[in-house]
């Protein structure tokens, strides 16, 4: 494999420094580009461009955008929120390989991202989809008879809805697994993120709603999985962690050595599968209905349920009302007409909903 030249855009994140993490354990394989971050650790990142000495660097969305077009092997979007939709478009117009963390600009722009993406030209980084493009492998597309995402369940696995009724950010931050940010976290406790997974993954592989399933996977060791015609299902397993993805992101399709430590199979371990119970947590159904409806209907799910979070953060809002405000604004949303859409549609529909769900709240 030859060097590759990596810009990575969100660079202070969690999956940023993760990435810088694997090119400094293989600076023979890749090169830091351009660096990107919010501003949000100014002196991390100033101490990140000193290390890496990049091309490009900057802050804010208009110099991830500048960078994400800049020439280079690899794109890297680690960036959160829907703020990454237009660095995201920059990559896929330069003809740059984008390793896409960022799932909001994928969800949210789902139509204008597809059409500037070649074929192959989107790596997924998400642990479930990079689980998904890997076991693709096994066989064709025309062989491929359903998605089957896997969900932790969150810290609230079991419980009735009455049980829902009065639990705290507190408990709704606690994930079994995984430490991540307050949305992302409080979205593994409703299940909206794996709402936004679905959704995320019809766009990815062109499969349609009815053949994505979701399974309640506590222990998360198997990322996804494929099932095919034949009855074959192949998965793919590894500890619940992000490595392997951001490195099969940054080197796809090639693999980076030890990326992650592998699982130690003289361990007794005990694996559980359960159905997603929808009664009690309806958010994946949601986005199936959103994502059938199409146009901006997504980006309506994705921005009132942040306005949602906040508001169940700062104590104004019960934990079950979180996906019933989205509910409501998605019924109140009116999705374009016409056929094409644009980026003005898409952050026009994402600031509406945000104003909406705030009115409701």
């Amino acid at each position: 494999m030859s060097r590759r030249d990596v810009v990575v855009l969100g660079s202070t994140g969690s999956i940023g420094t993760q990435a810088l993490d694997l090119v400094r354990a293989h600076p023979d394989r890749f090169r830091v580009a351009g660096l990107t971050a919010g501003g949000s650790h100014p002196e991390l990142f100033e101490a990140q461009v000193a290390e890496f000495a990049p091309a490009f660097s900057g802050v804010g969305e208009e110099a991830s955008t500048e960078a994400a077009a800049r020439a280079c092997d690899v794109v890297l979007n680690g960036i959160t929120g829907a703020v990454g939709l237009r660095p995201t478009l920059a990559a896929l117009d330069a003809g740059n390989t984008l390793a896409l963390a960022n799932k909001e600009s994928l969800i949210i722009g789902g139509p204008l991202v597809k059409e500037r993406a070649r074929p192959g030209q989107i790596v997924p980084v998400d642990s479930e989809h990079s689980a998904i493009a890997q076991s693709l492998r096994a066989g064709s597309d025309t062989e491929v008879r359903r998605l089957v995402l896997t969900a932790s369940g969150g810290p609230f696995r079991g419980r009735s809805a009455a049980e829902l009724a009065d639990v705290t950010p507190e408990q709704a931050l606690a994930h079994p697994n995984f430490s991540m940010g307050r949305v992302i976290t409080t979205n593994s406790a409703t299940l909206v993120n794996k709402g936004l997974e679905v959704i995320e993954a019809h766009l990815l592989f062109d499969v349609p709603f009815d053949r994505i399933d979701v399974v309640v996977h506590p222990q998360q060791l198997i990322h996804s999985m494929v099932e095919f015609v034949d009855g074959a299902v192949v998965a793919q397993l590894g500890l619940p962690t992000m490595l392997v993805p951001i490195a099969l992101g940054l080197g796809w399709p090639e693999r980076v050595p030890d990326a992650e430590t592998p699982i130690d199979w003289t361990k007794a371990a005990d694996w559980r599968f359960e159905p997603l119970d929808d009664d009690v947590f309806p958010a994946v159904g949601l986005a199936r209905a959103a994502g059938e409806r199409g146009g901006t209907a997504p980006a309506v799910y994705n921005a009132a349920n942040e306005v949602a979070v906040d508001a169940f953060h700062d104590g104004r809002l019960r934990f079950p009302d979180i996906v019933s405000t989205v509910a409501r604004v998605l019924d109140l949303h009116d999705v374009p007409s016409r056929e094409q859409l644009t980026v003005d549609d898409v952050l026009a529909a994402d600031a509406w909903a945000r104003a909406e769900a705030a009115t409701l709240i």
